[in-house]
């Protein structure tokens, strides 16, 4: 008896056991919506945004010579470094200057001589005309001295000419450079025979300061350019001194500032472009021969207009977009047209100057669903370019 009382107390305590674990689990599976993800918001930058035109190109010498030989002898002397900045007048080379020396010697040793030979025979025609008149000489020998005094100046005539010559020669016996510019390695040693009925090359120098970019412009861009131009009142032959900017594979932005020079007279019909030149000042001589350059040149003056970064634009097959927050922080869907791009920012058209763009978190922003926004106020990023195009 007393065991079944026992057992039934039991049983009514588990029951009251059970009822409450069933509770407590009816309010733990009650469903909690989650936050709103968060996003961070911006309104679109009014700053000034110039269109500029990408070109790719590559770096040429504005001067680049092959130094040769041009008098035949034993290469004497070689007086620079392979490969270092040498000056305009600096000596290079020496090529066996004393036969040469004594060649202009003996020119000189003939012009002398014929200048001799001028007084000699003038002292005679002179001599003569005056027997001539006491009638103690014929006509014959007068004429005969006056033909002696003309051949005589002709002879110091050539030799003058003569003097020239081998001063000339005797000055190309010294290889001095003829600008300021970088040296190749010397492609003949001391001691060898050069210039010997043929041109021998002794090394090439190349000008650095200024340097030349040539690119070619497609048919699109010129006329780009050349509306940007006529918008400006400047007519085609007015692209000399256009600004133009630089920058190396290893650069950020376009440090090195130009202007363009040359304009080819024609488009070519093989390829659809035309040769355009820049010149750029490079007194640190970082730019060099045959490097692969990027560049841009300012289509017109800088026009203030809305932008956005790149990376706040997304675009679909009906354009681009962008997601904007609304009424209840809702995300809403708006359609836009870009523009411009500079400084890592678009210009766009179709959004107003209050509205609240979402900039970062974009992966937790969808058309219709509601985020929680932070407005992050962005400022005008820095232009690349060193100045302002007029």
């Amino acid at each position: 008896m007393k065991y079944s009382i026992v057992l039934s107390r039991l049983a009514w305590a588990g029951t009251l056991l059970c009822t409450a674990s069933l509770s407590c689990c009816d309010k733990g599976n009650s469903y909690k919506a989650p936050p709103p993800p968060p996003v961070i918001t911006s309104k679109p930058v009014s700053m000034p945004m110039t269109n500029y035109m990408d070109i790719t190109g590559s770096t040429v010498a504005i001067n680049s010579v092959n130094l040769v030989a041009r008098v035949s002898g034993y290469l004497q002397s070689i007086d620079f470094t392979d490969g270092t900045i040498v000056k305009k007048g600096q000596k290079l080379f020496v090529i066996q200057p004393d036969t040469y020396a004594a060649k202009l010697q003996q020119a000189q040793a003939g012009v002398a001589s014929a200048q001799a030979q001028v007084i000699y025979a003038q002292s005679q025609y002179d001599r003569q005309k005056g027997m001539l008149s006491q009638n103690a000489t014929s006509q014959a020998n007068v004429e005969q001295w006056l033909s002696n005094l003309d051949s005589a100046k002709a002879s110091v005539i050539e030799a003058i000419a003569n003097e020239k010559l081998a001063a000339i020669d005797y000055g190309y016996t010294t290889v001095s450079a003829p600008f300021d510019g970088e040296i190749s390695r010397h492609l003949v040693d001391a001691g060898n025979l050069v210039g010997n009925g043929t041109a021998t090359t002794l090394a090439t120098i190349d000008q650095l300061d200024p340097i030349y970019v040539y690119f070619n412009v497609n048919e699109q861009d010129l006329l780009s350019v050349r509306k940007a131009m006529a918008a400006h009142g400047l007519k085609p032959g007015d692209v000399q001194g256009r600004p133009i900017y630089i920058g190396l594979q290893s650069e950020q932005g376009f440090p090195h500032a130009g202007k363009l020079d040359y304009i080819a007279p024609g488009v070519d019909p093989s390829t659809g472009t035309i040769e355009v030149r820049a010149v750029l000042d490079n007194p640190t001589n970082v730019l060099l021969p045959g490097l692969f350059v990027r560049g841009q040149i300012p289509l017109g003056a800088p026009v203030t207009r809305l932008a956005l970064p790149d990376a706040a634009i997304m675009s679909d097959q009906a354009g681009s977009y962008v997601y904007v927050v609304g009424t209840d922080n809702l995300v809403v869907q708006k359609r836009v047209q870009t523009g411009v791009d500079d400084a890592g920012m678009t210009a766009i058209t179709g959004l107003d100057a209050t509205d609240q763009v979402v900039v970062d978190g974009l992966q937790n922003a969808a058309p219709g669903t509601a985020v929680a926004p932070t407005e992050k106020d962005m400022a005008a990023p820095a232009p690349d370019q060193p100045g302002q195009v007029p």
